[in-house]
C-alpha cells in the first residue's frame, strides 16, 4: 500500500531504509532540528547524522509506512518496522514538524 507523504517525510523514510545513508537522513532536517527517539534528544544535523549512523550500526530494520495523518505543520505517520532490533516487529508513530520544506522536529514512539 502506498501512503501519500510530503516530500521531506518521503525522503526521510527512503533514506532511513538504506544502509550507509546517514548523510541523506540528516539532509532531510533543518540545521537546528530535533529528533527524540528512545528517550534521547539529538539536536542539529551532525547529531542527527550520528544518530542515524548508530542506529544502522546497531540494528537492521525496514520501515513500511502504513498510515499518515496530515497536520497544519507536519504529519503523524505510522510505520511497521521489521528487522533485528529488540521488540521486532513493531508499529511506531512518527510525529513530524516541518519548516521551509525540511523536518524541524521528529518524535518517534
Amino acid at each position: 500500500m502506498t501512503v501519500p507523504l510530503s516530500a521531506p517525510i518521503a525522503q526521510y523514510f527512503a533514506a532511513s531504509n538504506k544502509d550507509d545513508a546517514a548523510d541523506a537522513v540528516a539532509a532531510c532536517f533543518t540545521a537546528d532540528a530535533l529528533v527524540h527517539d528512545e528517550a534521547h534528544d539529538h539536536r542539529g544535523r551532525d547529531a542527527i547524522r550520528d544518530w542515524a549512523a548508530e542506529a544502522r550500526r546497531k540494528y537492521r530494520f525496514h520501515a513500511e509506512v502504513t498510515g499518515a495523518e496530515p497536520a497544519a505543520d507536519g504529519a503523524l505517520v505510522t510505520a511497521h518496522l521489521t528487522g533485528d532490533f529488540p521488540g521486532a516487529p513493531a508499529d511506531l508513530r512518527y510525529r513530524f514538524k516541518l519548516d521551509d520544506g525540511l523536518i524541524a522536529r521528529l518524535e518517534i514512539g
